[in-house]
């Protein structure tokens, strides 16, 4: 049986989410809460039933739609076990396996944007959250970040994976949609230094803005979604 796979776009923080899904069960890495109905609409579309909703890490642009999901399906919530968010149903531990029907992923733990993220890995793809962008890598100035690990979680993990893996990305702010591990080793302008301590400095020198909705986001998201009440 054919895999359904769908990506999704939202356009304020250029956040990718997607939809994985075989014989009538799916599963969605990192829903956006302002697409709750859209993500609901697919799977009736689909005859889906969402069995787990992952987050790749506490989203700082975003407000997830992990509890929300979960009241609305009764689906499991997934984030790795490094996470704080204690509403979370299930944490995952590196290494670990879940999936739905035919489907399989790996749990691939790859901090250094922040200190627990986690990549999900197949054996024809990676979805890297904020560890890997295309052309780009994820920041590691705020959220415990830290630039030496975040190198490591590159070089000495993601990397290691096959040439032709394809990267899916938790964000893309120029409309790229994919690539791939060969590609990027290639041609990723922060995959070009010789050491750690090279992308540290360079990772201090981005001197990158705030994200707009850190302050509302990542409490929310530490309660898998709900804005605190003013």
């Amino acid at each position: 049986m054919a895999m359904l796979f769908r990506q999704l776009f939202e356009a304020e923080s250029c956040t990718y989410t997607y939809l994985l899904g075989s014989r009538g069960q799916a599963l969605l890495i990192d829903p956006v809460q302002v697409h709750l109905d859209q993500y609901l609409e697919l799977l009736r579309d689909l005859d889906l039933d969402l069995v787990f909703a992952a987050d790749t890490h506490t989203h700082a642009d975003h407000v997830t739609a992990l509890g929300d999901l979960r009241d609305e399906t009764g689906c499991v919530t997934l984030m790795g076990e490094e996470c704080l968010a204690e509403c979370v149903s299930r944490r995952l531990r590196d290494g670990e396996r879940f999936g739905v029907g035919e489907i399989e992923l790996s749990a691939l733990y790859t901090p250094g944007h922040t200190n627990e993220s986690y990549s999900f890995v197949m054996s024809d793809r990676v979805f890297t959250g904020d560890a890997l962008l295309i052309r780009g890598t994820g920041r590691t100035d705020f959220q415990n970040g830290d630039s030496y690990a975040a190198y490591d979680s590159l070089f000495n993990k993601l990397l290691k994976l096959p040439d032709e893996t394809l990267v899916y990305p938790g964000h893309d702010y120029k409309g790229w949609t994919v690539s791939t591990i060969g590609e990027e080793r290639a041609h990723n302008p922060r995959l070009q230094v010789k050491s750690a301590e090279q992308y540290a400095a360079m990772m201090k020198a981005l001197k990158l803005p705030t994200p707009k909705q850190m302050d509302v986001a990542v409490p929310a998201n530490l309660r898998c979604g709900r804005v605190a009440k003013q």
